[in-house]
């Protein structure tokens, strides 16, 4: 049995994350769990964003799964997930996006991969105000973290018997920010010789993305950019509520939706859980669980496939907790 670590978050996070956890306990997963309310609501209550005990539970356990947390937009606190990404060193955000048939989008045959540096680039969110009417905000690239982001891409393509490994970049313009991370690209790419290696502008990616995403395979790149392009990705298979998300460091991981807290449908009941579920899934895999993330996935499939139960964003008109059941009775 492990234990792991649980922020509920904020708007319909608390909802999808009781519906995750009854799925994971109806599968059988051999796991316990140390919850923890978490974000806005907990600061407005306790005057912390975060817990001390929260972040102790993290810390001993070591592998966390997030609901999404509100971030304020223009002012406030900064972003709780890039301070759980600095200050746990959780370098590597992977988001798979792929097509489901099920989920009927204009593009079928989707399979990619994100692989996005996660602690630099803009992110870092060293900010200056030279004026009243100028800013100036620091883009910081590294050897160290560009070196181990490629690395990890280019070590899961061939891990996982994927074809090609596209950088994506600015390096027309940044020559010497963006410029560093695809030399670097190149340079490790050498050592892969089995694996297909090109590089392209990120906003010929935009495009290539909504005209031809079956010819990318593995994508990686800077912060900002990989924020953006996996956003993208996900339209591709049907929106946020489908793609998953890990973080992961050498000493920690992290396991989130990347979709927003949508405060607008916290406790109508309609929220949909499937990203949070699979990014469970992806969890399970990663503490050698492989067989109990499948049965999730194979039970998740079912009931997309059925389109009986479906949640509203997925264009059906079914509650949280029938999507819940609906999953569970396929276990």
């Amino acid at each position: 049995m492990r234990t792991i670590t649980v922020f509920k978050g904020d708007g319909i996070g608390p909802e999808i994350v009781d519906a995750v956890i009854r799925i994971l306990e109806a599968a059988k997963a051999p796991l316990a769990y140390e919850c923890f309310a978490v974000g806005e609501a907990e600061y407005e209550r306790n005057g912390k964003l975060i817990p001390d005990a929260a972040f102790a539970s993290f810390e001993k356990n070591r592998i966390l799964l997030k609901a999404p947390i509100t971030t304020p937009i223009g002012k406030g606190f900064r972003s709780l997930n890039v301070t759980l990404r600095n200050k746990y060193d959780l370098y590597a955000n992977i988001r798979p996006a792929k097509s489901n048939t099920a989920v009927k989008t204009p593009f079928e045959h989707v399979d990619i991969v994100t692989f996005r540096e996660n602690t630099e680039d803009l992110y870092v969110g060293v900010e200056e105000q030279i004026d009243a009417d100028t800013v100036h905000a620091t883009k910081i690239i590294t050897r160290k973290a560009s070196t181990r982001i490629i690395r990890d891409a280019f070590a899961y393509a061939r891990a996982n018997d994927r074809k090609k490994v596209t950088c994506v970049h600015k390096a027309n313009i940044l020559k010497m920010s963006d410029g560093m991370f695809l030399s670097i690209f190149q340079e490790i790419a050498k050592e892969y010789p089995d694996i297909e290696a090109d590089d392209k502008i990120v906003d010929n990616v935009c495009m290539q993305l909504v005209m031809r995403p079956e010819t990318f395979d593995v994508l990686v790149m800077p912060n900002l950019y990989g924020d953006i392009v996996s956003d993208l990705t996900s339209g591709l298979i049907g929106g946020l509520g489908l793609l998953p998300s890990s973080n992961m460091g050498t000493e920690y991981a992290m396991f989130e939706a990347v979709h927003g807290s949508a405060p607008d449908i916290a406790g109508k009941h309609v929220a949909n859980p499937t990203a949070l579920l699979w990014s469970a899934c992806m969890m399970l895999e990663h503490l050698q669980e492989a067989e109990c993330a499948a049965k999730i996935r194979k039970a998740v499939n079912a009931v997309l496939m059925e389109k009986k139960h479906l949640t509203p964003d997925l264009h059906g008109n079914s509650t949280t907790e029938a999507y819940r059941d609906a999953v569970i009775a396929k276990l």
